[in-house]
Order: C-alpha cells, then structure tokens, then sequence
C-alpha cells in the first residue's frame, strides 16, 4: 500500500476520503448496471417476449455464480483491508491467494455441471416448454464463462482492499464495455438472439479477468495470487466465508412468478433492472467505504471509523431518495425500451413500482451491512447478509403466496423484506458496536 493511500486512508478529511473511495466503486457498479441493462435492451428489441423471458428466468443462474465471486471478494476485501490496517502484509497475500484458487476451482466445477444438467437447471428456475431452448441455449454459453465470471467480481472488490480503487474500477469498465459494444453485434448484426448475449456475457468478463490477473501478477500488487500462497488455516477462511457468504436467491420469486405465465416472468426481469439502477448506485457506495472501514478498524481509530460511518449514511440516504423519485417518475419510459408487447409492459411497469418502494432505506441498509462486514463480526454478517433474500425473504414470500394470488402482490414481498431488513441492520450494528468496540480507543481495541 503506498503513501499516498496510507494518507488517504490515515489523514484525509473525512468526505474527501468517502468520495476517493466510493466514486471508482459506484462507477464500477454503474458499469455493472450498463452490462446488465445491455443485454436486456438487446434482446428486448428483437421483439420476442420469450426470449426476454427466458433470458429473464436464466439470468438468477448467473447472478448466483457472480454472488459466488461477490463471496470471496467482499469476504476478502473485509479480511484484507483488517490485515493491512494491522501490518500484516503476508496475511493479506495468503488471503487473495486462498480467494483466487478457491474461487476458480468452484468456477470450474460449475461450468462442468451446468454443461451436464443445463435443462434440469431452467426447469429448477422455471423455464415453460416455450423458453427452455431459449433458456438453456443462453445458460449453456454463459457456463463457459463462470470461472472467469467469479474472478472477476471478486478482484474488483479485493483489489480496493489495498487502496487501487481506480484499477478495480478500470478492470470492470473494460469488461463491460466490451459486452456493451459486442451484444448489438452478436444479438441483431449477426442474428445470434440469446446465443449473441450469452457470447457477449462470457467475452466481457474473459477481458475483465484477464485484466485483474496481470494487475496481480505484476510488481505493482503487493496481493498474490500464487499457489504457494495459498493457505486456509490461520482463520482465513473462516474469516473469508463468514463475511461473503451472499444473498443471491432472486430466482426463488423468478420461480413463483412462472405460475403467472411467461409475459408475468418478463414483466419481472424488466422491474428488476430499473430497480437495480438504485441498488447498484447505493452498492456502489457501501461498498467502498468498506477497506476504508476496515482499515480504520483494523488501526484501532475508532473515532473515524464513526466519522467516516455518518458520513457516509447521511450521503446514501440522499441518494436513496434521490434515486428513487428519478426511477418511479420514470418507470414508463424505462419498461418501454425493453418490452413492447402490451401484457408483458403492464407486469413491467407495475413490478417496478413497487420493487421501487424499498428506495428510500436501502441506502441506510448497503451501508450498515458493509460497516458489520469491515469489523470482522462474523455472526452478525453472516445473518444480515443472508437476509434480505433469505431468512427474511423466504417466510415473507411464503406467507404471501397464502395471503395473496396476484402476481403484483407476490412481488411486494420484496420491499416489505427490506424494511425488515434495515430494522434488522440497525440492531446488528448497535450488536456489533457494542461487542466490537467496547475497548477499542485510539491505540486499543478487543478482539472477538
């Protein structure tokens, strides 16, 4: 970590190392939130509904392997920057190396099995006899990917750990761009329609990859990636698991939503790409705050930790409510440039007013939920983590589904879970808070 990053991290005022840190990350997720939205847009103007749903239904597949990558790098980048904020620089290398090769050798494991079962996999998400080759033709590329895939979204989040928030960005912005410009080529130029997508997906995060591994293999990384670094005692990789593990069950309300036909299932694929403009922008945020929280943990300034901490809250909640007036105001145009066919833009435009309902904490949510993961508390993360689509969302969609029979009314689960979940959020930190902090001062803090 040179200097300049040890002064930002150390000395800086407060909001100007919150932004140093937080504009590479909500780029990156914004570029995220392009890559996402390209293929949709694409495949939406071909016309046919069910290829967008059977895109739709495939993609919760990809998002739990992208989760997989999210795992080690927010579980990494938590332990990482701890471990740099301590001085313990051989720690960190053998964290990024156990991330590495653990993560790559789950890639490959999946990319076998998909290959194996691919339609099994869209008949599990709830893929009809009307998108299953759709869907498994788009999966069956995709899988190619995974391994790259989970490289990629976990050294754009370790890679900040150790204070190169541009290069992190950098790796994702080349990725993304190179799906962005390649789906109108493949999806229309070519006529390649889901295959043209999926070719797209894997090529962007090939480049993406390929980038972060020479950033780590050169002598401008102080992080490894080398095998004979690889460790998984010294409480690596309970420390790494116990903060990453994620939350990516969005294809459970995929699955409930195929009852409601394949114009529902579209319908919900669209609502969930306007609501992710908010999301990704207030990740984006949460997420990089997040080394500069563990270091200041992890150096025992508890002082600004909470600085940086309400700083940090008080710029997401405007950002909640500012990004969710933009994006209720503006559902209408934005379902229309994805779906045209009359049913599946009146599920569309009703799905994404109400995923939108939730705007307004979620700020508060991103941000607690990575202030609990930079402390190294295992147990209040792990619960939080696993909430909002898990151990809140599942009972809450399941009562729905016996109180309810509409499909609008199913998809209101969603934000009466991330209300639970902030309520949630505040608990564990003021926990954590509690436990974590009662002896830490400028030069002392208690370990769990």
């Amino acid at each position: 970590m040179n200097e300049k990053t040890i002064d930002i991290f150390e000395n800086a005022p407060v909001p100007k190392a919150v932004i140093s840190n937080i504009i590479p990350s909500v780029v990156s997720m914004i570029m995220v939130l392009l890559y996402n939205l390209a293929d949709t847009f694409f495949i939406g103007q071909t016309k046919n509904a069910l290829m967008f749903a059977a895109v739709s239904v495939a993609t919760p597949v990809f998002l739990i392997f992208m989760a997989v990558g999210m795992l080690f790098g927010i579980g990494g980048t938590s332990l990482i920057s701890r471990m740099l904020g301590e001085g313990k620089v051989e720690k960190a290398k053998h964290t990024s190396a156990f991330c590495f090769w653990t993560g790559l050798s789950i890639g490959v494991v999946a990319m076998i099995l998909i290959w194996i079962f691919v339609k099994p996999v869209c008949r599990l998400v709830g893929a009809s006899e009307d998108t299953i080759q759709y869907a498994s033709r788009y999966l069956n590329i995709v899988s190619v990917g995974i391994p790259f895939l989970i490289v990629s979204n976990m050294f754009s989040n370790i890679i900040r750990a150790e204070g190169k928030a541009t290069t992190a960005m950098s790796g994702m912005i080349i990725g993304n761009m190179m799906n962005i410009i390649l789906d109108p080529i493949m999806i229309l130029l070519l006529g390649w329609n889901v295959a043209g997508a999926a070719v797209a997906t894997v090529m962007g995060n090939v480049f993406s990859a390929v980038f972060y591994l020479t950033h780590l293999l050169s002598k401008r990384s102080m992080l490894s990636i080398r095998p004979k670094d690889y460790r998984v005692g010294d409480g690596i990789a309970t420390g790494v698991m116990a903060i990453g593990i994620p939350a990516s069950l969005n294809s459970i309300l995929m699955r409930v939503m195929a009852q409601y036909g394949d114009m529902a299932v579209a319908g919900l694929g669209v609502a969930m790409k306007v609501n992710m403009i908010v999301v990704m922008i207030l990740l984006g945020v949460g997420g990089g705050i997040q080394p500069l929280l563990g270091y200041c943990f992890g150096a025992r300034n508890r002082k600004r930790y909470m600085a940086v901490l309400k700083f940090s809250l008080m710029l997401n909640i405007c950002l909640s409510l500012i990004m969710t007036v933009i994006c209720y105001i503006g559902a209408g145009p934005l379902v229309t440039a994805f779906l045209d066919n009359p049913d599946a833009f009146d599920f569309g435009m009703s799905f994404s007013r109400t995923l939108i309902l939730s705007g307004p904490v979620l700020g508060i949510l991103f941000v607690m939920m990575n202030a609990i993961q930079s402390t190294g508390a295992a147990l209040p993360a792990l619960i939080l983590s696993v909430s909002r689509q898990g151990l809140l969302y599942m009972p809450i969609l399941f009562l729905f589904t016996r109180l309810f029979d509409t499909a609008r009314q199913m998809v209101l689960a969603q934000p009466v879970t991330d209300y639970c979940a902030v309520l949630l959020s505040v608990i564990l930190f003021t926990v954590t808070y509690k436990k974590y902090f009662k002896n830490m001062e400028t030069d002392s803090y208690a370990h769990d």
